[in-house]
């Protein structure tokens, strides 16, 4: 006797219970997130703004006042200010001081932050989730393309400041306060090193931002939220007598990277600050999976 298999008819749920044909993989696909952002208005004017910065930061250092003039010598910023001229590479590590301070933490926060919460205020989440997109794929694609474009505004920083520092300071050998300089070929990786490390150092930010993200159903709070966060762990890391606690704050070596700048470079605090970063960002987004899998989705 032979038992033949019959297939559910296209439409109904087969035996695992999901619809014939439907595959998780395929909802909610990377690139249509990624194409998406991409698209949004506050995307592009981010994005044009870090355009615009360093061509600002020439026209200032071109024709704005200089501080010999005004009787200004600080040398504050490790040095970087009296340097910024001195050609492509200093002018971009100058740049990287400036923004890392308060501009690519907002950057990165609103790029990571307005990511759930941003659907969750249209009204749009509870769809995503009943078209049926899996809770894990969607915080995946989500984190994966604000991390994407957290990535690609610091290129973008980055590759400007180059740019433009070679038209106007050309493009001349690294060179540190304290004195000596590194070839303009190994000045290039250094830049990059201390790009690449500014972006490790911002992923607690991107965690923090991603998890009140997943938690609140309005962007401006995920976003604000982490930025204050960060600029309160600023404030900490300057208080002295905090000791050695200091050295937990996550903000504590948000300049090691000024290590680059000597010869040979000095990289112990680098990889402190590393380990740091990924500790707290590993921590945020253990929570923020934690919390939203297990999150009663009503918006």
């Amino acid at each position: 006797m032979t038992t033949q298999i019959t297939t559910p008819p296209r439409g109904r749920p087969g035996a695992d219970g999901a619809a014939q044909g439907y595959r998780y993989t395929a909802t909610l696909s990377i690139w249509t997130e990624a194409r998406r952002q991409l698209t949004r208005r506050r995307t592009q004017l981010t994005l044009a703004f870090l355009v615009l910065l360093p061509i600002v930061m020439v026209l200032a250092f071109e024709f704005g006042p200089r501080a010999d003039d005004e009787g200004d010598n600080n040398n504050g910023g490790f040095g970087l200010v009296d340097l910024a001229t001195a050609g492509a590479a200093n002018f971009t590590m100058f740049a990287l001081m400036v923004s890392t301070t308060f501009l690519l933490v907002v950057v990165v926060a609103l790029f990571c932050g307005d990511t759930v919460a941003g659907e969750a205020s249209w009204g749009s989440l509870r769809y995503l989730l009943a078209t049926p997109v899996p809770r894990g794929r969607l915080l995946a694609v989500k984190l994966g393309v604000g991390l994407i474009s957290s990535a690609i505004a610091i290129m973008v920083l980055v590759g400007t400041c180059l740019a433009v520092g070679s038209l106007a300071f050309g493009w001349e050998p690294l060179r540190a306060a304290i004195g000596g300089e590194v070839t303009a070929g190994e000045g290039l990786l250094r830049v990059f090193g201390a790009a690449g490390y500014v972006a490790l150092l911002l992923l607690p930010v991107a965690g923090l931002a991603f998890l009140l993200s997943v938690t609140t159903d309005a962007p401006l709070g995920a976003v604000g939220g982490a930025v204050f966060l960060h600029i309160l762990s600023n404030i900490l890391d300057a208080i002295t007598a905090l000791g050695d606690i200091r050295n937990l704050l996550p903000t504590r070596y948000s300049y090691a990277w000024v290590g680059l700048l000597s010869s040979p470079a000095q990289t112990d605090d680098m990889v402190r600050g590393a380990v740091g970063a990924l500790a707290y960002t590993a921590i945020f987004l253990t929570l923020a999976w934690w919390r939203f899998l297990r999150k009663d989705v009503t918006s």
